[in-house]
């Protein structure tokens, strides 16, 4: 595979954030013309789940995941699950973004596992992929994994920061590992050992953008944010890939190409999705 023939996945995003509508159209050219195929859009809340399905609906290399983020538990409104479910089973879709987070002060943990435990429970039901949040809180998490039943469709750790030596009992839970662009920062020495400590069968890359943004460097040119801060956007993963595969002692070709096969194999239990025809 020359450079030519590169295509990527973006495989934790939120294109649904109102940072992109004064240039939409622009962002998403971007991102083809950076060779970036899919697009994988999370949404938080409630509150977005119709944007993101009407985002889905519009263009067809953006797939949906619907779930309640847990910095959003308090947007949660009575039968949530119902719709989450009704939701999934009318779209093509995963689950997320959903998780665990101890960095979050505000959080109440009872009820942020339980939210993040019913999520999970309707992703074994309908045999969807879940995108997971993790934030200090690695140890929780595997004791939820080891408490339910396995997840057929696993799961995708997103901007994983975790302890290399967690990878081998995540990935016997099913896991899959996606790193963005901020690995790039020589201060993440924990992040960098945990991207190079991943199996090539498991590695898929991100931008989570508008956040986590690469190093400058590393960046396409791009409007600022909200916040008067770089935003960053999915032709990033064509900007960072170079890099990334580097610090793996891999080719661009490859690393592509792998995590790509990757995103074919966790995305195929999403009903009607077939990543091969995006090629």
């Amino acid at each position: 595979m020359d450079d030519t023939q590169i295509h990527l996945v973006d495989s934790h995003l939120h294109l649904q954030d109102p940072v992109f509508e004064p240039d939409f159209p622009q962002v998403l050219e971007r991102a083809r013309q950076s060779r970036v195929r899919v697009m994988i859009c999370n949404a938080t809340s409630e509150k977005d789940w119709q944007r993101v399905r009407v985002l889905s609906e519009q263009h067809p290399e953006i797939v949906p995941c619907f779930g309640i983020h847990p910095w959003y538990l308090r947007h949660r409104s009575e039968g949530w699950e119902n719709r989450l479910r009704a939701l999934l089973e009318s779209t093509p879709a995963g689950i997320g973004e959903v998780g665990l987070d101890r960095w979050y002060k505000e959080g109440n943990e009872a009820e942020q596992e339980l939210v993040f435990r019913r999520q999970l429970a309707i992703a074994r039901e309908l045999h969807r992929p879940v995108m997971v949040h993790c934030l200090k809180a690695w140890g929780w998490l595997l004791d939820v994994l080891d408490d339910i039943e396995f997840l057929p469709a696993g799961f995708l750790l997103h901007a994983y920061s975790g302890p290399a030596e967690l990878i081998g009992p995540l990935s016997a839970k099913g896991a899959f590992f996606s790193f963005a662009g901020n690995v790039l920062d020589e201060r993440k020495v924990r992040m960098r050992n945990a991207l190079v400590s991943v199996p090539a069968d498991r590695l898929l890359l991100e931008t989570d953008s508008p956040d986590l943004a690469p190093p400058e460097g590393f960046r396409v040119p791009a409007r600022p944010g909200s916040s008067g801060r770089y935003r960053n956007e999915p032709a990033n993963l064509s900007a960072t890939l170079p890099a990334i595969a580097a610090l793996r002692g891999e080719t661009s070709a490859q690393l592509a190409r792998n995590a790509w096969e990757n995103a074919c194999r966790f995305l195929a239990s999403i009903p009607g999705l077939n990543l091969a025809s995006s090629s």
